[in-house]
């Protein structure tokens, strides 16, 4: 196949080129946003510059391909709460963009990329795809909306789209706004590790290579119209994944600074892989304990990827969010 991959120079996205790009001709489309990074992804995948807020550049460069991979995506919920008006433009607007012309062109295939946080917080049990979509915040509203647009375009014009939604993931090439690189690295060069409230919301954590080949699996063969969830095999509290970060990155537990929560944070996700293992014979291969100690180790070992990052616009951010400078 000929995949056009969204928003691929980001961390998900270019994990997912790197797995596919040997069995299929991939070209990337990607707005280089503060997390998007050429570098990223090899040398011999073709990237276009630009946003698929732009029907113009959609259309451009969506000729001829026999499949849609949507990446693109806002996807830090603290940015939302402070400005919501890019992450309506890329999930909602260009979720749209692309979807007309996927229809207009005659596009075999189409998947959305989503996340678990589309379901809203659980207590207990787990999400299914049946389980009604309930977002907390503006990230997820958005992404919810974008689910939503995919769906509405499958029942009415009858696109092969499909839906894939993850739990937490993380490993390689994630950028440290999120909480596993930032304590990570934070831990690594002696700074506080600020963790929100109590400490003791629970996330489903899923490797980020066990949720892209969970993606490739429903592009090949998923059921047209229909949603699959992605969830890691591990589900644990953020204040315990600081302190196993701690003990494989080196450093103290004083290093934990309780901070003032997030707004509207959810308590718990969890999602059901159930269709999906039972359906495609999909299994996640990465434990967690497993997963989390080379992703420790590739940032030990990989300062000219996260250097530049913690030396330019990351340091503003982090000093106006946290209220204090890095170290």
């Amino acid at each position: 196949m000929k995949l056009l991959v969204t928003g691929a120079a980001g961390f998900i996205g270019s994990t997912y080129v790197r797995l596919v790009k040997d069995e299929h001709e991939v070209v990337v489309l990607d707005k280089l946003t503060y997390a998007g990074r050429r570098e990223n992804l090899p040398d011999d995948v073709p990237l276009v510059v630009g946003a698929i807020e732009d029907p113009v550049v959609v259309r451009e460069v969506m000729e001829g391909v026999d499949a849609v991979v949507n990446f693109a995506a806002d996807s830090h919920v603290d940015r939302s709460i402070a400005d919501q008006e890019a992450f309506a433009r890329t999930h909602v607007i260009g979720t749209g963009n692309l979807l007309d012309a996927a229809r207009e062109l005659r596009v075999p295939r189409y998947l959305q990329v989503s996340t678990d946080e589309v379901y809203g917080s659980i207590a207990s049990g787990s999400f299914t795809e049946k389980s009604p979509l309930d977002p907390s915040s503006p990230y997820s509203a958005t992404k919810a909306a974008g689910d939503l647009l995919v769906s509405a375009h499958a029942h009415t014009y009858g696109i092969e789209a499909v839906i894939c939604r993850g739990s937490n993931n993380y490993g390689p090439r994630q950028y440290p706004e999120k909480l596993i690189p930032l304590m990570i690295l934070n831990a690594l060069h002696g700074d506080s590790l600020p963790v929100y409230g109590d400490g003791r919301q629970v996330r489903n954590w899923l490797f980020v290579e066990d949720f892209c080949r969970g993606i490739h699996t429903v592009l090949e063969r998923g059921r047209p119209g229909e949603a699959y969830n992605v969830g890691g095999p591990d589900e644990c509290e953020n204040l315990e994944v600081v302190s196993r970060i701690i003990e494989l990155a080196g450093g103290d537990e004083s290093l934990i600074e309780h901070v003032t929560d997030r707004p509207g944070h959810d308590r718990r996700y969890s999602l059901s892989s159930e269709k999906l293992r039972s359906e495609l014979g999909w299994e996640a291969q990465v434990r967690f304990h497993e997963g989390l100690r080379r992703t420790v180790d590739w940032y030990r070992d990989n300062e000219d990827w996260w250097g530049p990052i913690r030396s330019g616009e990351y340091r503003e951010y982090y000093e106006k969010h946290y209220g204090r400078a890095l170290g």
